[in-house]
């Protein structure tokens, strides 16, 4: 939980250092979070109650460093704030705890299942996400909810989040031209939303569809642009 007494004078995002300063040690534990982002970015365009955070750093009380998940969501905040929007997410100022923290392991271990997960914990973070590319005999991905205080493993390669009204999954697929398993979101009935790069494709598929109808029918669709 945050704690601090109200009257002292605390810091602003201004004055905090965006992150812990530590550069992710694998490609991944940044366009994982990144391709969850730009999904959201479309499904939710028409709202501005959102915020997803990708390697910054959450300020959960003023004595204490950041925590730095790889991805965070929260509900209910502005989603932009001004034209430079956030440095960092800073709880006494934001006044809403992230929703669901997201950590993608790589060969280095940075306490994913220990120290960060019992912090999570001890914040409230409802959803603590877990997803290790390398694992072989395990699920890759793990979703926990906390319920009583501790984090409860839920079932399923898809994991529906009732609070969020999305699931998150994994499945192979193209981002940014590297095809691999990526984590998704999906709707209450199991469908993937699309990425960025598959809107794209099937919106050229459709120009050049209509474009061989008009031109089907004698209109030269060059002339029209």
């Amino acid at each position: 939980m945050l704690n601090y007494n109200p009257l002292h004078c605390l810091p602003s995002a201004e004055d905090l250092p965006d992150s812990d300063d530590e550069p992710v040690d694998n490609q991944l534990q940044h366009l994982i979070p990144g391709l969850l982002e730009a999904i959201l970015a479309w499904i939710w365009a028409s709202q501005m109650n959102w915020f997803f955070g990708v390697d910054m750093g959450i300020y959960y009380d003023p004595e204490q460093p950041p925590i730095v998940p790889n991805g965070f969501l929260s509900l209910g905040v502005e989603r932009v704030l001004d034209e430079n929007l956030r440095l960092s997410y800073v709880l006494w100022e934001e006044k809403v705890m992230p929703i669901m923290a997201l950590e993608v392991v790589s060969h280095r271990r940075r306490g994913e299942y220990t120290h960060k997960k019992k912090r999570y914990a001890q914040m409230e973070v409802l959803y603590y996400v877990v997803y290790n590319p390398q694992r072989r005999k395990k699920p890759p991905l793990e979703v926990y909810r906390l319920i009583n205080g501790e984090y409860v493993l839920q079932t399923g390669d898809r994991v529906w989040l009732p609070e969020i009204g999305l699931a998150i999954g994994y499945e192979p697929g193209t981002y940014q031209g590297i095809t691999r398993d990526w984590l998704y979101w999906y709707n209450e009935q199991g469908i993937r939303f699309l990425s960025p790069e598959e809107r794209a494709i099937i919106a050229e598929q459709r120009a050049q569809r209509l474009a061989e109808e008009l031109r089907r029918l004698g209109i030269d669709p060059d002339v029209l642009s």
